[in-house]
């Protein structure tokens, strides 16, 4: 879960230095505008993925902790 979570909020900060940096949504342009139903879904699962990441900003290294 963390492997793909973290995918996903690599895909949204690229998604978001282009918007930032060029004005284009590439997510917007592969998918059919902003308000595409896929569009949306990879919208959400970005941002739920960037919720999850926050996870591991808390959690412990199990590989320093154990001898």
């Amino acid at each position: 879960m963390d492997t793909i979570a973290l995918i996903l909020a690599i895909i949204g900060s690229v998604n978001w230095g282009l918007v930032g940096i060029f004005r284009f949504d590439l997510v917007a342009w592969i998918f059919g505008g902003q308000a595409a139903v896929i569009s949306r879904i990879i919208y959400t699962l970005v941002g739920l993925a960037g919720l999850w990441c926050i996870t591991l900003l808390f959690r412990r290294n199990r590989a320093i902790d154990e001898p």
